[in-house]
This record gives structure tokens, sequence and C-alpha cells, in this order.
């Protein structure tokens, strides 16, 4: 059975090769006004290790669109084990690091330029959501996780200025408390449909800004932790192998403790038949196939028993502590694999570098008529695509293009600040 609509969605030694110079005038003029001799493979600054984990949550992503989620069995296939609901929650986390590292890495930034920076990631922010409102009009069958992206973005720009230490503490706080909050909140307010939010909705602004923050498939309020631990990762000093050991230690202790402790608290007597009875929408009367696959960002609010479960998509402490703990072991593989093969790794894990467009290249061929078909031999295909441009980018020095617009807009708007 498959799922009637799918989910999505420091400092670093810059590493050099050699490209070979263009054939025909070879004079020393030639060279200075075509091309140099060596060209970077990536752009100075930038941490191959994080192009992995990218490049790693953009395949889970598409495995989780294209790859069936159930066994012969009605169980939960191995893939939608892995990738379910810890794909998304890596991209997030990842756009924590990646707003850490724009405003001043292990340093925050401050003063005016502080000011410039904020203005350019609040720009970028917004060209993702439209972009997501735009992308989630297409037919794909997929529930577009731009549109919140950008909400998140938007969200983290005031912690912008705190170091590790305090966006840590703050985020164990985020994880813990604001979940409880959005379940009480919640009970007040009406389910969103289960759909991506399209430039249609922005006749009901209220609607569209409730969806987005709280009652959407990837609300901003509570995902808002994953962005705060990124944010943390991202102030320490990536370029040490010590620092992705520890991220992967902890990542592995918080996610075995969140699954330990959501497991004994939902054998408890009584527990599982309080949840069947209040189980709402798709799933109502089928809570063991909603427990083992997920729901659709949110939980019924008819029993405070639902903040147990650890179930993907649930946003509540032990999904969320779960899938960051789950994202801090990928990056920790992904910093030692960049730093133990550079070269190899920038060019194969190149589509982690150009995310945004392959994953909106990505919804366009699953749209009906062009690669929309779910099974091994499509997401093979969809897979090839994104690995093999992001390949051809990262050799040819490139960003990919979507990245290249929202950056050089995002940037003549800080400049106005600065």
């Amino acid at each position: 059975m498959v799922k009637p609509v799918n989910r999505c969605g420091a400092r670093a030694v810059t590493t050099l090769v050699a490209v070979r110079e263009p054939r025909g005038d070879t004079s020393a003029a030639a060279r200075t006004q075509d091309a140099p001799a060596w060209r970077p493979l990536v752009p100075p600054g930038r941490i191959v290790g994080l192009d992995v984990a990218r490049c790693i949550a953009l395949v889970g992503m598409i495995a989780t669109h294209m790859l069936v989620a159930t066994d012969a069995d009605g169980g939960v296939t191995v893939v939608q084990q892995i990738a379910g609901g810890r794909a998304s929650a890596l991209f997030a986390v990842l756009a924590g690091v990646s707003l850490a590292l724009m405003s001043g890495r292990t340093e925050p930034v401050r003063g005016p330029e502080a000011r410039a920076v904020g203005v350019g990631l609040a720009v970028r922010a917004v060209i993702i959501a439209l972009l997501g409102l735009l992308l989630g009009s297409l037919p794909s069958g997929i529930l577009v996780i731009l549109a919140y992206y950008g909400v998140l973005f938007l969200l983290g720009i005031p912690f912008m200025r705190l170091g590790a230490r305090g966006l840590l503490l703050l985020a164990v706080a985020w994880v813990v408390v604001v979940p409880v909050l959005m379940h009480v909140l919640r009970m007040h307010l009406p389910e969103a449909p289960i759909e991506s939010p399209t430039f249609d909705s922005l006749a009901d602004p209220l609607q569209l800004l409730t969806q987005l923050t709280v009652t959407g498939s990837y609300p901003a309020l509570p995902w808002l932790g994953y962005l705060l631990v990124g944010m943390a990762v991202g102030r320490l000093d990536l370029s040490r192998p010590d620092t992705a050991r520890d991220l992967g230690v902890l990542g592995a202790c918080v996610a075995l403790v969140s699954w330990s402790a959501s497991g004994l608290l939902l054998s408890r007597t009584g527990v599982e038949q309080r949840l069947g009875e209040t189980l709402t929408g798709p799933y109502a009367g089928n809570l063991p196939y909603a427990l083992d696959h997920g729901l659709y960002g949110t939980t019924p609010t008819g029993t405070w028993w639902w903040l147990a479960v650890d179930t993907p998509h649930t946003g509540t402490p032990f999904d969320l502590a779960q899938t960051i703990g789950s994202a801090l072991v990928v990056i920790s593989v992904s910093l030692l694999l960049g730093r133990r093969l550079p070269r190899t790794m920038a060019v194969v894990a190149g589509a982690g570098a150009m995310t945004l467009t392959l994953y909106s290249c990505h919804l366009v061929l699953r749209s009906p008529g062009l690669l929309s078909d779910p099974g091994t031999a499509s997401f093979l295909t969809h897979v090839a695509i994104v690995v093999g441009a992001g390949a051809v980018y990262r050799l040819a020095g490139q960003s990919g293009p979507f990245e290249r617009c929202v950056t050089w807009v995002a940037n003549k708007a800080a400049q106005v600040f600065r």
C-alpha cells in the first residue's frame, strides 16, 4: 500500500585540483584573460563534508518520494525506516549549519555587518518561500518543503548572534517545550489540509501563516529546534576531526535515548488504546500503520500521550530528538568522509552544493508525463540525474543556477545596509 501523498522536502582547508587550460593560445596573456591554470574545485571556505551530508539528504528525500514505503507483509520497507522523517530533518539541521556559516562561522557577526547579513538572509528566505509556493502548484504528489523552509530561515535570523553554547541550550529547551505548546495551540485550530501551500493560499494569509508555522506538514515553530541545533553545529570548528567524532557520538546517544524513552512510555498499560481512540485523519482506525509509517507533520490532540510517540513527521519531543540525533550522525560521517577523500567526495557529492536547484528539478520530473512513476527504476533515474548534474557543475567550478540567482539577489540587498 502506498501513501496517497509523499513527503518531500568553520573554516576548512580549500581543496584544489588541476584543471586543464583551454586548447588554443597558451600565452600568459591568453591564460589571464581566458582561464587560470588552476581552478578551485570548491570555493574557498566551503566544507566538502557538508555537501556530502546535503547530498545524502537529497537522495533520502527522493527515496521517500519514489520508492514504495510498504513491503509485501504490510510493514515498513528498510529504505523508509532509514529515510522516512530523517531526510527532511537532516535538511533542516543543515539549514541551520548554513545560517551559522553565513553569519560568522565560529564568531557571530556583530554591529552593522550583522544587520546586513540579516537582511541578506531574510531576502534569501523570502525567495525560497516564494519558490516553494510556485513548486507546490505542480501535480507532483509531493508535500513541498520549501515554503516552510523559507519561514524557518526567517525565524532563525534573530538567533544568529548567539554562540554555540547558547544555541545548544536554547535548542534543548525548544525541543522539549515548544511541541507541548503547539499541542495546546492546535486544540483551538482547525487541521491543515494535507497538501502543499501555493500562491492560491495567499488569498487567506492567516490560514497560510498558521499552516506554515503550526499545523502544516513541516511546521516551522517546532522545526526551529532543528535549525537551532544546526546553528550550534555551524558555530563549531568543523575542520577538526575531533569535532566530527564528538558530533557522531552525541547524535547516536540522543537518538538511542529518545527511542528507548518513547518505547518505554508507549508500553504502559492503556496508552496504545488511548492513542487509537483519538487517532484522526487518513489513518483513523489503523494505529499500528500510523505509528510505523508516520503522520503528516503533527499529531492528534485528543490525548497528551501523543507527545510520547517518536513516529516520523509528528513533531513531538521524541521525534525531534531522534531525528536530530540521526542527523548529527550523518553530518559526523560526512565530515570525516569529506576530510578523508576531499577531491573524490567534492565531485561524487557535488549535488550537495546545489540542492535548491536539484530538489526543484526533482519535483518537476515527478510531475505526470515525465519521470513520475514510483519504483526502483525511476528512483535510480532521478538519483543519476541529480548526482550527475552535481558532479558536472562541481567539475566546472560552478554553483547551481538557482543558488547563484538567490545569492546574487541576497548580496545586493545586504550591500544596501553595509
